[in-house]
């Protein structure tokens, strides 16, 4: 809209890349999430909002890869995938949706286990 490149300037990126934190937090619960933040360039405010199914489609590629080191990790350790009992899922980013979904499917429908996480 303003043709605007923030990408020099550390404080603005820095902004942005914690609203965007905040937003993929939100997507976890939500279907849809608001990044609003105030004079973030040259005076210039900053609103959009972006879907899960959004998030989603943008970052497929890096979801998708989520699978590669449990397949490396089963391989290494020589076990087939339907010897596994429990899967724990770990880390902030293990509450996407979409790689909880990605996770399951792998293991073939086998339920989840979500730790608590801080």
């Amino acid at each position: 809209k303003h043709k605007k490149d923030i990408s020099q300037n550390k404080r603005a990126v820095r902004r942005l890349r914690t609203a965007c934190e905040r937003a993929k937090r939100t997507l976890s619960s939500s279907t849809q999430a608001s990044i609003e933040i105030d004079s973030l360039f040259e005076g210039i405010d900053f609103y959009t909002s972006i879907t899960r199914a959004r998030f989603e489609e943008l970052n497929s590629d890096l979801f998708r890869g989520t699978v590669d080191p449990v397949e490396k990790a089963l391989q290494d350790a020589k076990l087939d995938k339907s010897r596994i009992q429990e899967i724990v899922l770990v880390g902030g980013s293990t509450r996407i949706p979409k790689i909880q979904k990605l996770l399951q499917d792998f293991f073939n429908g086998k339920d989840l286990k979500q730790e608590h996480q801080p």
